[in-house]
């Protein structure tokens, strides 16, 4: 494989976990915004960068940029890590 190809892989795995990390970050600012996970907008605003950041890394699995496991774990990570951000609102919420 060549230095320019190893390179394009990296520069786009890092792309895609910066994608991740931006649509965390969004996520959050909501949730510290007082909007509700159970709010259409919040939900919305979800299920589309969530879409996005799939579509993104299928593009880059069809590149062969990505390989297709690194891909599922970036979404598995992210999700994971929403889902911990939800349950601490709404631990939050509930005191």
């Amino acid at each position: 494989m060549s230095s320019e190809v190893a390179t394009d892989r990296q520069q786009a795995l890092a792309l895609l976990k910066e994608d991740a990390d931006k649509i965390l970050q969004l996520i959050k600012v909501q949730m510290d915004n007082l909007t509700m996970p159970q709010c259409p907008l919040y939900e919305e605003v979800l299920d589309t960068q969530m879409f996005g950041l799939s579509r993104e890394i299928n593009f880059a699995v069809r590149l062969n940029l990505v390989h297709e496991e690194t891909g599922k774990k970036i979404m598995e990570n992210l999700e994971r890590q929403l889902s911990a951000l939800h349950d601490a609102a709404q631990a939050q919420r509930s005191k």
